[in-house]
Parts: structure tokens; sequence; C-alpha cells
């Protein structure tokens, strides 16, 4: 059921996104910047794909599995892609889209509740000096647990399952990235807010499952923002969310 939601809620809030103005200007922002660096990224991978895939498993030279080579390569290589623009994501939120992405957090609340709820009142400045603060752990877990996946695949014969392991890892760890907005505003502990990420792993399985796609990615990444806000006005009934804990 969590799953279902999770991309139910992704979805909305894209359909959000492109249907109001200011949301739809501030995610056109971010999807400039995220479609940049991914172009990049992306021409690097399509340029080396077979020497990435020779390292995750050699060419046979049996006629019988070569053609089982040539699909995995190139399923491979998409996998790589999605993989890109979560690289490229994470780059583009480090140097400036935390601030692009409370933003739209912010405005999605107060369209939908008529306020932003804050526990204390402070400027905004700080607000937002408080929130790069957390992405330094909120971007280092993901990344290293990401490694370290991807560590296995190389080191073992499982490369190919493993790099879909990782991809759904990295795509957990974007939804979160969006859905951690609300309560790091609210500044919940970070400890509660972890926990309540492997809480809901299905939850975040689904909403990060659109940032697979190749290209359309780029959209859901843009506007998530605004479903993972609208996750959490739905959830303020709920007492295992980190925004009543």
């Amino acid at each position: 059921m969590g799953f279902f939601k999770g991309l139910t809620y992704n979805w909305r809030g894209l359909q959000m996104g492109l249907r109001t103005p200011k949301l739809l200007f501030l995610g056109l922002v971010r999807f400039a910047a995220v479609a940049l660096v991914t172009v990049v990224c992306a021409g690097l991978i399509l340029a080396y794909h077979e020497q990435i895939l020779a390292m995750l498993w050699t060419k046979p030279e049996s006629a019988w599995v070569v053609w089982l080579w040539h699909l995995v390569s190139w399923l491979v290589s998409l996998l790589l892609i999605g993989i890109s623009t979560i690289v490229s994501y994470i780059i583009t939120q480090i140097l400036f889209s935390v601030f692009i992405m409370d933003l739209m957090s912010r405005f999605t609340e107060r369209r939908l509740t008529g306020k932003v709820e804050e526990p204390t009142a402070m400027p905004i400045f700080t607000q937002l000096i408080f929130l790069v603060k957390q992405e330094t752990p909120r971007a280092i877990i993901p990344i290293v647990i990401t490694l370290f996946i991807m560590l296995i695949g190389w080191l073992t014969p499982l490369g190919p399952i493993v790099t879909v392991v990782s991809s759904l890892a990295a795509a957990v760890f974007l939804a979160w990235d969006n859905t951690d907005l609300v309560p790091a505003r609210r500044m919940m502990p970070f400890k509660t807010r972890f926990a309540y990420l492997g809480k809901h792993l299905a939850f975040h399985t689904g909403f990060g499952l659109w940032f697979l796609i190749p290209i359309m990615n780029l959209l859901f990444l843009s506007f998530a923002p605004v479903g993972a806000t609208m996750f959490h006005v739905d959830a303020q009934a709920d007492p295992e969310s980190p925004a009543q804990a």
C-alpha cells in the first residue's frame, strides 16, 4: 500500500507543479540545472558504456550467450544514465537547489493549508542555513551506502543485479531528500527523521521509482518537493509522522 502511495504522491506533485505558475517557474529552474549536468554525465556513460560493462561482465565468446551480453549492456547503460541523473541532482543540490526546494515546499504548504508551520519564529535566512547544514548528513549517508552496494557489485559476479539494487537505493534516498524537507524545516532531530525513512521504505521506493525513468526523471526530480510536501500535509494525523514526533 505504501509503495503505491509513493507513486501517487510524486505524480500528484508533478501535476500540481505544472499547473501552478510559481511552482512551474521554480521547477523549470531546477530542471534546467539538472538537465545540463545530466547531459554531460550521460554523454560520458554512453561514450564508455562497453568499458563500463567490461568491469561488470566480460564479453563472452559463445554466440549463444553474446546476445544476452548485448542486452545486459544496454540495460546497464540505461540504469547508469538513471544514476547519472541522480549524481547530477546531488551536484546541483549541494550548490543551490536546496534553497529552491525549500521555497517550493513552503509555497505548497501555504497553498494547501494557508500557512507554513514552523516551531519558532526565526529569520528565513537562518532557517535556510539550517537546511543547508541538514544536507551534509542527508547527502553523505546515501552516497556512502550506495557506493558500498556498488563496490559489492564490482567485487562479486552479481554486478548487474547489484547495479539494480544500488539504483533503487539511490532512488529511495532521493525520495527521502524531498520528504525530509518539511520535518527538517520544523527542526525535527536527524535521528528521528532517518528512523522514519527506515519505517517507510515501501513509500519511499514508490516515490523514488519515477526517478529511474530516463528523461522523465528530470521532471519528477524537479517537482518532487511538491509531492513530498503534499504527503506531509496529508500525514498530519499520522502519529508516526516525524512532524508529529
